[in-house]
This record gives structure tokens, C-alpha cells and sequence, in this order.
């Protein structure tokens, strides 16, 4: 009975301190999914003070997104390397060290440079926390359900940027949006070195500077040219260099990274067919979900003439749909894995983006709010299991890599979303609310090309369910 007890006190214990890492995990993700879209709400006042373009707007929720895609996996190889809570707290010190900069930025130019360090800062935190939390909970429920929990935060970070940023530049200016990281980061940073154990690969991977260079290359060339092409001319020398380049850098990569032993992106993974699915989903979904988030607050300000609260209210819908429907699709692909949660959050996006087509400017706000709360469904479904059935695909011990590799994926679909609506919008003549309809149709069109991809996903993750589940004993 003596051994009983202490079992009980100490089972106890390890759970408290799970809980902790995994709040700890979720307060750096949402701090740093807050940035990806908080910064959305204040973009026709950043306009209006800095004097700035579309391209220049879209530079500045890009280059935040785009630095961390190209830095994910080097900043997951660093954790697993030279040890993860050490690296975490690096990437939260240097988070709030470039929000701070931003905050002080005199101009356009400058506020790009510190987005770009506030995202060097953030490529620490997004893959290293999912690895932390891939090594607490190291039981499948477990971890199923702990995923579903930091996604649904992940989530609901970039849905409610829009609500935050209302209400902080309506009362403080555009500028403020960038305090509230300074003491959260301070904040995190205390309580990872309290509750946080420090851990590494026993093998970790070695550096892969031409993979580094060569993914770099891609993603940025790829998304200066769709940005400055409506300006420069898509004909243009500069723009065709740049996409020149991004393809030539594409397959090199796959050529360099396929004979290297340890490459920054191993090309064997693409061969199984559920982490190519997840992959793929997961820069579709947040292609949509970036692209609707730009669209959408200059449509309710410069279109509606909404205030910056008015415009972050009317989210609100939207981000408690994501929120809450993150946290059901965790404990859904913990009890029955990630098809039924794929197939519903498909069909959810593919109806609110329809539905968002035809906007005008005098579209009846009831109409608006059922599209946000379809749309917002429909994306806080589709997290966990993109997320799970990444991060199963890989070993545990190289889990760094995993979840820097997971949100490389997403990181890059939302700055894609993000330059292709905007590279819409500036290309036509024919004013804005025309040209949102020609952009919510690409992105209704953009999700359904990944219905390939999902019911491919379907189909592997359901026998792979049916083989583990005859495999189970009992059944």
C-alpha cells in the first residue's frame, strides 16, 4: 500500500510537470502565431503612416513568414543538437528583442528588417516547443491529444491577431501590437528554465549549409517574384530571374539533399504517402487561412470602412470557431485518427471560401459572420491531424527536425497565401472588391486541388488504422 501511494504521488507529480511544459510550449507558440496575423488588423494604418504600398504591405507579414519557414529546420537541428530548452529560450529572448525593434521602427524599410529578426527569433520556438512536447509525452494518446491542445492555441493565435491588434491600435496605435511579446517572452523564458528539462538527440544531425542556401533560395526567390510581379511586370528580367532561379534552386535541392547523409530535408520521407499528404494539406490550408486574413482586414476597413476594433470584432466568430474546433479535432484523431477530421475540414473551408466569392461592399454582416464561423471550422479542424501524422512519420529522436520540418510546411503555405492574393489584388484595374472575388475564387480553387492529396491521405491512414487496429489485443 506504502509503494501505491508514492506511485500515486509521483504519477501526480510527472503529470503537473507535463502540463506545465505543455503550457509553457503553448504560451511561445501562441506568442508567435500571434505575429503571423496580429499585424493584419494594423495594415492600413502602417499604410497610411509609413507611406506604404500593397507590395510593401505584404513584405511586411511575409518577411516574418518567410524568414521562418527558411529557418525551421536549422533551428530544429540546433535544439536536437546543443540541447532544446536552451535554444527555446535563445529564440524567446530574440523574439522580444525584435519585437521591441519593430515597435521603434522609423520606417517601412526598417520595420521589414525587424520583422525578419522577430521571425529568427520565432523559427526557434514553433519546432522546438512540438519537439519538447514529442518528448514529454512520449504514449500515442498522450500525445495525440497534447498536439491537439498546442494546435488548437496555434490556431487560435492566428485567429485572434485580428481581435488583439483591433483593440491595441484603436487605444494605442499600430506600434503597440508589438509591447505585449516584450513581457510574455520575458515571462516564458523564467518558467521554461523552472518547469522545462533540458534535452537532446543522442544523434543528432549533422549541419547542412547548401540545404540551408539552396531552401533559402527557393522560398525567397519564389516569393519576391509573385509579390513585385504585379509592379515590376510579370515579363519583367528581375521577375523571371526570380522565378528563374527558385526552380533551378528547387532542383538542386532535391538533387544535393538526395546524396547527402544527413540532409536538412530528407527526401526519403516524401516517399510515404501520409507525410507527402500532410505536407501538402498543410501548405493548402494555411495558403487559404493566410491569403483569407490579408484579404479580409483590408476589405472590412478600406472597403467598409471599419475600424480597427470593428474589424478584429467581427473575427471574433471566426477565431472561437478555430479555437474550439482545434481542441475536438485533437481528441478526435486521439480516438479515431486523422481521416474523418481531414475530410469535414476540407468540405468546411471549401463552403466558406465559396461563400466569401461574392463580397461586395454592402454584403450583409450576418452573411459575413456564418462564412467566418464555416471558415473558421473548417481551419481549426485540419491542425492536429496534419500535425500528427507528421510528426508519427518520424523518429522521436530526431523530433527537433520533425516539427521544424511540420511547420516549414505551413509557414511557407501562409506566405504563399499572402503573395498570391496580394499579387491579385495589385494586378488588376478593376478595384479591390472585383479583384477579392478573383482571389477568395483562387483560394477556393488552390484547396481544391489538395482534395487529391486528402482523399490520398484518407485512404493510407485508414488501412494504416485498420492494420494497427487488428493488430491491437483484444480485437
Amino acid at each position: 500500500m506504502f509503494m501505491t501511494t508514492i506511485s500515486s504521488i509521483s504519477a501526480d507529480g510527472d503529470a503537473r510537470r507535463r502540463s506545465a511544459v505543455l503550457a509553457i510550449c503553448s504560451l511561445s507558440v501562441f506568442m508567435a502565431g500571434l505575429d503571423t496575423t496580429i499585424v493584419n488588423v494594423a495594415l492600413p494604418s502602417i499604410q497610411h503612416a509609413l507611406h506604404a504600398s500593397v507590395s510593401g504591405l505584404q513584405w511586411t507579414i511575409d518577411a516574418y513568414t518567410l524568414v521562418i519557414a527558411c529557418f525551421l529546420m536549422l533551428s530544429g537541428s540546433l535544439a536536437d543538437r546543443f540541447g532544446r530548452r536552451r535554444v527555446f529560450q535563445i529564440g524567446l529572448a530574440t523574439f522580444s528583442l525584435g519585437s521591441l525593434a519593430c515597435s521603434l521602427a522609423p520606417s517601412l524599410g526598417w520595420l521589414i528588417a525587424f520583422r525578419g529578426l522577430q521571425a529568427m527569433g520565432g523559427s526557434m520556438l514553433n519546432p522546438v516547443a512540438m519537439s519538447i512536447i514529442a518528448n514529454t509525452f512520449t504514449d500515442r494518446a498522450g500525445r495525440a491529444k497534447a498536439i491537439g491542445m498546442w494546435g488548437s492555441v496555434a490556431g487560435l493565435s492566428l485567429a485572434s491577431g485580428p481581435v488583439l491588434g483591433g483593440l491595441l491600435v484603436n487605444g494605442l496605435g499600430w506600434r503597440s501590437i508589438f509591447w505585449i511579446n516584450i513581457p510574455v517572452g520575458m515571462i516564458a523564458i523564467a518558467l521554461a528554465q523552472r518547469f522545462v528539462p533540458e534535452s537532446r538527440a543522442e544523434q543528432p544531425r549533422r549541419f547542412d549549409p547548401p540545404g540551408q542556401l539552396l531552401v533559402t533560395a527557393v522560398l525567397g526567390c519564389l516569393t519576391a517574384g509573385i509579390i513585385e510581379g504585379p509592379r515590376s511586370g510579370w515579363g519583367s528580367a528581375p521577375i523571371v530571374a526570380l522565378f528563374t532561379v527558385a526552380v533551378l534552386a528547387g532542383i538542386a535541392l532535391v538533387m544535393v539533399e538526395s546524396r547527402r547523409r544527413e540532409p536538412l530535408i530528407d527526401m526519403r520521407y516524401f516517399r510515404s504517402a501520409p507525410f507527402s499528404g500532410a505536407a501538402l494539406i498543410g501548405v493548402v490550408a494555411l495558403a487559404t487561412l493566410g491569403g483569407f486574413l490579408f484579404l479580409n482586414t483590408l476589405y472590412l476597413q478600406n472597403v467598409r470602412g471599419f475600424s480597427a476594433l470593428q474589424a478584429g470584432l467581427l473575427t471574433i466568430p471566426m477565431a472561437a470557431m478555430l479555437g474550439v474546433l482545434s481542441i475536438v479535432s485533437g481528441r478526435l484523431v486521439a480516438s479515431r485518427g486523422p481521416k474523418l477530421a481531414l475530410i469535414v475540414s476540407g468540405a468546411l473551408i471549401g463552403v466558406g471560401a465559396v461563400m466569401l466569392i461574392g463580397l461586395s461592399a454592402r454584403t450583409a454582416v450576418w452573411y459575413l459572420i456564418v462564412a467566418y464561423l464555416i471558415y473558421g471550422a473548417g481551419a481549426g479542424l485540419v491542425s492536429a491531424p496534419i500535425s500528427n501524422t507528421a510528426l508519427s512519420g518520424m523518429p522521436r529522436d530526431q523530433s527537433g527536425v520533425a516539427g521544424a520540418i511540420a511547420s516549414t510546411f505551413r509557414q511557407t503555405g501562409a506566405a504563399i497565401g499572402v503573395a498570391v492574393t496580394g499579387a491579385i489584388i495589385a494586378s488588376s484595374s478593376a478595384g479591390f472588391v472585383r479583384a477579392s472575388h478573383a482571389a477568395w475564387g483562387g483560394g477556393r480553387r488552390l484547396w481544391s486541388h489538395g482534395r487529391t492529396a486528402r482523399h490520398g491521405l484518407d485512404r493510407t491512414l485508414g488501412a494504416g488504422d485498420r492494420r494497427a487496429k487488428r493488430r491491437t489485443p483484444g480485437n
